[in-house]
Order: structure tokens, then sequence, then C-alpha cells
């Protein structure tokens, strides 16, 4: 018997927010039919200008004036800004326009506690509740042309966090839809902001939930640049930090000036990345086979509920090869940042069968799990045979997107070596019976199950041979056709 030892291993590490606007909401669709989709307009990138609001929410027994501390610093420091009672469609300089609102609780309500677990940051358990009884809201809309782009977002960041300090408030960012204490603020807004252009995830977030058996990936923040959310379909759960680590550097690009052809062909290019940070962190977890380059389509993205209010662009990975999506996008992530697989050739021993079907006993509760819905980062792969022509049987990871009674649907999570037509990411179909183990992630990215790959381990050292490592076999892409 052959057996895929492990998941396949992109080495990211990145961890992305899981979350959706104001409170938890797991969504998904009843739809698989897709819309008619287009390509990007040539050019579509940086608008000519661009809005956001900012508030601070005043705790009960407030240290200060908002007002009285805006008009202080606008006189100082942020003398560049220049308070307008109205914003124009089109601002000639960096403005802002401010107003106090004395009915929060009603007309500004700020996010529940359940909603500030994922999406608050550096409160305390007392100013977590003490914002629920915040009935005042301090709110600030800025705008600028696309010339002050930077200058005036981090203006804007250094001016609202002020507030904050001086009046005992705390920070709530209108477009990413989260609340931040001054200091955590700081912290991730402006303190790595050294450069001209800062690395654009430090302004946003990405919201990744369940959408019918998959998972979508979408951005909030963007429009603060005058840029577009980006978005990324169908994700099997098991690579939410791969796509990500994609997003977050297409967005990177498109803060560094790349702008999009009429083609809608997109060379994403991690080498071509200016901010050393962001380009070096990611090098430093490519893979042997890694091209460091994918081959998008951007196409115009389908707004959906709590999305944010601005222009989407979709993230397809439909120049690479394979029998549907998931096998392309697999395809895609390999190619940027690479990939490898494992695997064992043994044959079945009592102890081995034995903590199969211990593990077989939790496939029960497993599939109810699954049926009932699983959080956002939380999986479930199952271990399943796939006939060689040799005769013999590969054994692999299947991550489960549909469990129908015995029928059970998912994306393949290995490379097969031995089984043709197979690769990872495709979408293939096993019956319950057939399983021999599983894993199940959670949202804190803990695992339980894959005994079996432990049992594997064992007689690995005993027989005194190393776990073979073999690179994916199939070619990777290491030259995008032009754009």
């Amino acid at each position: 018997m052959r057996y895929n030892a492990a998941m396949r291993s992109p080495g990211l590490k990145l961890v992305v927010a899981a979350a959706i606007s104001g409170a938890l909401a797991l969504l998904s669709s009843c739809s698989k039919s897709k819309p008619q989709q287009t390509v990007v307009l040539a050019g579509m990138s940086m608008a000519n200008s661009m809005r956001f609001e900012f508030a601070v929410y005043l705790l009960p027994r407030s240290a200060g004036d908002p007002s009285a501390v805006l008009r202080e610093a606008l006189a100082g420091k942020y003398s560049s800004l220049k308070e307008v009672a109205e914003i124009p469609s089109a601002p000639r300089g960096m403005l802002v326009h401010a107003r106090l609102e004395r009915h929060a609780l009603r007309e500004y309500p700020p996010p529940d506690l359940k909603s500030l677990s994922y999406s608050g940051y550096g409160l305390s358990a007392e100013q977590a509740q003490a914002l629920q009884r915040s009935d005042e809201a301090f709110i600030l809309e800025f705008a600028h042309p696309k010339e002050n782009v930077w200058i005036a977002l981090r203006t804007a960041n250094s001016l609202v966090e002020e507030i904050a300090r001086r009046t005992g408030g705390l920070i709530w960012d209108g477009e990413t839809r989260e609340v931040f204490s001054p200091d955590a603020w700081r912290k991730k807004r402006l303190a790595s902001w050294t450069a001209v252009v800062p690395d654009i995830s430090t302004q946003t977030v990405i919201h990744i939930y369940p959408a019918g058996e998959y998972m979508r990936a979408i951005t909030l923040g963007m429009g603060k640049a005058g840029l577009p959310d980006v978005v990324v379909q169908e994700v099997p759960a098991s690579h939410d930090n791969q796509a990500g680590n994609l997003i977050n550097l297409v967005c990177q690009s498109m803060a560094e000036g790349v702008t999009f052809k009429p083609s809608g062909k997109f060379n994403l290019n991690l080498h071509a990345i200016k901010d050393s940070r962001v380009r070096d962190t990611q090098l430093k977890s490519l893979k042997p086979n890694a091209a460091g380059m994918a081959c998008l389509s951007l196409k115009t993205g389908k707004w959906e509920e709590g999305d944010p209010k601005n222009r989407l662009v979709e993230l397809s990975a439909d120049r690479y090869s394979g029998p549907d999506h998931q096998s392309q996008q697999t395809s895609m992530i390999d190619s940027i940042f690479g990939s490898e697989d494992e695997y064992t050739e043994v044959k079945h021993t009592d102890a081995l069968l034995e903590a199969s079907r211990k593990a077989r006993a939790h496939l029960p509760e497993l599939h109810q799990a699954f049926n009932a819905g699983l959080q956002p980062g939380e999986y479930i792969q199952l271990k399943a045979p796939f006939e060689a022509p040799d005769g013999g049987r590969e054994w692999m990871w299947v991550e489960v997107a549909s469990w129908k009674g015995e029928e059970i649907k998912g994306t393949l999570a290995n490379d097969p070596f031995k089984v043709s037509g197979l690769h990872a990411g495709q979408i293939v179909e096993v019956r319950e019976k057939d399983i021999f183990d599983y894993i199940r992630q959670y949202p804190d990215r803990h695992q339980e199950g894959n005994t079996t790959g432990r049992i594997l381990e064992k007689l690995e050292e005993q027989n005194g041979r190393t776990k073979r490592r073999t690179l994916p076999t199939k070619p990777q892409i290491t030259q995008c056709d032009p754009e």
C-alpha cells in the first residue's frame, strides 16, 4: 500500500482574518450558477479621488471634547488638512468633515461583544463593555485627490489616533469594520509605515467565510487608497492562508502602481514587489519548486451582501490547465508558492488497521459536524483509496466539500505518485465505507486525527528508513505568457 503521508505543504504562515461585517456570519450560497463576468477595464486601478470614514467612540465619562481636539490639531501639526462643512464630489486638497453623533446607540451603533471578539484589537474587557454603552461617536470623513493618497491616509491615521488618545476613546475604521485602542491602532496602522507606500495589508483586512461548498475571501479597506477590493471565489478551507497571501501580494502590487491591461491578464511576480519586507517574507517561505509567479486573469467581481461598497476585482486561475476550478486554483497556488508531498510504502499491520478502525468510529460525528456547518478556518480531510495501474491502492487525503449519505465529494489534497489522471486540487468523489482515517482542523489551527500517519512514521523509524519527500511531478509554470 502506498500512502500520501501528509497534506500538501505550501509552508505559508500568514493568517488572515476570518470574519464578516458587524457580527460573525457564516454565509452560504444555494446557487451554484456563475454570472457572466467581464475582464477588468484597462487601467482600473487608483481612482482620481478617494473618501473614507473613521470614528472615535467616546466612552462614558469621556476625557475631553473631540471637536476642540480637532480644531487644535488642524491649527498645528495637521495644518495640511482643511475642515469643510461638506465633502465635494471632486476634492482638490486634503479635506476632513467632522460631526458628533449624540445618539450613536441608535444611529451609529458600535459592534457588539461577539463581533469584538474577532474585530476588536487592544481593548480591555472593561473597554469592550463600556463601548456597548457608548452613545456618542465623533465621525470623521476624509477625502482627497489621488496625488495625496499616501500622505493623506497616513495623516488621517495619525489624527484619529491623537483624538482617541486625548479623549480616552476607541477608534472605529468604517472601511475594515474594526475597533482599536489607540495603542493597537498605532501598532497596526502606523508603526511599520516607513516608506512612501505602506505594506497595504496593514491598512486592510481579509474576510474569509463559507460560501456554498467552499470559502470566499475578500478584502475590506482598499477603498481608502482608491483601489478596488480583491476577491477569490471557491477556496478550499485548507488553502485560506495561501489565498490570503495571494490577495495581499496583488493588493501590494496595485498600491505600488501596477495597472491592468485590456486583456485582463495579470502576471503577478513576487520578485517585482518593491516593499522589501513584504517581498522577502514571502520569498523565505517558498518551496524549492516555486516559480514565484502567478498567471492570473482579472475579472469584474460580483458584489454580494456584506461586501465593501467599492469596485471589486476577482482573481481567476483560468489560465492554468485542469478539469475544474479547484484544480486550476491549486496549480496557480503551487506555481507561485511551491508545494511538496510525502509518501510511504507499507503493508497493513494489525496496529495500523486498529488505528483505522478507531478513526472510522468518528465518521458519524464528523459527518454531522460537517453538515451542521464548519467555522471559518475549520475543515475535514479524509484518507481515501485510489486504484493504481499496478493493481495496488494509493491512499490520499480529500478535503470534504459535500457529504451526502455514503457519497463524499471534495478536493484532492495530494499529488498522486502512481495514479494517473489526477492531481492536487481536483474534485473527486469517494465513499464513506472506504475511508481509512481523518484530519479535522479547528479554527484555532489545532488538529485532531491522522493516527494512522503517526503509526506510519513509527514503522519507518523501526525499519530504519526516512520518509520520502518528492516534489510534485507535474510541471510548474515558470513563465507567464504576455499580458
